[in-house]
């Protein structure tokens, strides 16, 4: 009998401690949002998996100089919007081909009025700005150019939501064999043209993040978000200070869990912290999504594989690895309060995201 009540007491010891945390298996109960999302193709397989794996998708247009244009992925947006509702929803973008023409301010804004007619919650302005783009005289336009100034404004009167991609990671300032993690290796590798250190003649990762945050302040009712990690992935103080400098900042992670991973290397009790002290502040994001030339299966496995090892990273106290990561790091183990804001809540307030069934 004596031993019936031990083994009764130690499940319910054990209950109690895994009440407040996920586990692996409460992966498909929980309602997610994967707040940066791209799809450039109308394909109803990721949507079907997002069903699955009960996400909603966040997909973002984005003025870039390859792949599918601004138009494109605006009907894109627009068809998967109303044809899955409660599974997908988008933010717009403009173009920057026009900058230096008289009328580039009202086409824009005509451009966003009709997005936000037809539901977009907000906008992306992608690195292009401050990194590619350039004025009637060869200077790089920073996006605290008081060109942009109307546009902005226009977010704020219409309350919608800035997502910013300004900058890149710092590793895109320094050689391949410097860089922290295994993705920006990658993908500097495979596009050099974004490769900094390459082209010591562009701006400074500093100058970016100094226009950005000018832009900020000249803008402080601006609902924002910095895309992944604000570009502040490299130093978790830093990004406080911008968190704490600016209230209506809030950052996705899209693309830099990775970083994550690696800081959490070095000090998981200091990660843990910022997510704890940064709850409300902080959305989940991959930038996955399908391609017009994807293999849908493929997309769908890689896809879902991503979901999952996020889940375990940021919901459990395993030891991991990532192909990203050269080796070891134990999840996050954050609690369920945590988990649902940075899934869930947090995304529907920062960009005033439709009812989530």
């Amino acid at each position: 009998m004596k031993q019936l009540l031990l083994l009764f007491s130690t499940a319910l010891l054990l209950a109690g401690c895994n009440g407040d945390h996920y586990t692996l298996n409460d992966f498909k109960d929980v309602k997610k949002v994967d707040t940066h999302f791209h799809f450039d193709a109308e394909d109803s397989v990721l949507v079907n998996l997002a069903k699955e794996d009960n996400f909603v998708l966040l997909t973002i247009n984005v003025d870039t100089e390859h792949g599918t244009t601004i138009d494109r992925q605006e009907n894109i947006a627009r068809v998967l919007t109303e044809r899955y509702p409660q599974q997908v929803q988008y933010l717009s973008t403009f173009g920057m081909n026009d900058w230096s023409k008289a009328g580039w301010k009202d086409s824009t804004l005509l451009r966003l009025k009709r997005s936000f007619d037809h539901g977009a919650l907000g906008i992306k302005i992608w690195k292009n700005v401050g990194m590619v783009e350039r004025d009637s005289l060869g200077n790089f336009i920073m996006v605290d150019d008081p060109r942009f100034d109307p546009v902005i404004q226009y977010l704020i009167d219409n309350d919608k939501t800035l997502l910013g991609h300004l900058g890149e990671p710092k590793n895109c300032w320094l050689p391949l064999d410097s860089m922290t993690v295994n993705n920006d290796r990658s993908y500097f590798k495979e596009h050099p043209q974004y490769h900094m250190y390459l082209h010591p003649e562009y701006p400074k990762y500093e100058e970016i993040i100094a226009a950005r945050d000018h832009m900020l302040e000249k803008h402080p009712q601006l609902r924002f978000v910095g895309a992944h990690l604000g570009s502040l992935e490299w130093d978790l103080n830093e990004l406080a200070k911008r968190l704490d400098q600016f209230p209506n900042m809030a950052v996705d992670m899209a693309a830099r869990i990775p970083h994550l991973q690696y800081l959490t290397q070095k000090d998981r009790d200091a990660v843990r912290s910022f997510f704890d002290r940064y709850q409300d502040r902080i959305v989940y994001a991959t930038d996955g999504g399908i391609e017009p030339d994807s293999n849908p299966q493929k997309a769908k496995a890689a896809t879902h594989e991503v979901w999952i090892a996020d889940w375990k990273y940021f919901a459990t106290d395993e030891t991991l690895t990532s192909p990203h990561v050269n080796g070891e790091f134990k999840g996050l183990n954050l609690d369920k309060k945590i988990i649902n804001k940075i899934y869930r809540e947090n995304a529907i307030k920062w960009f005033k995201m439709h009812p989530i069934q």
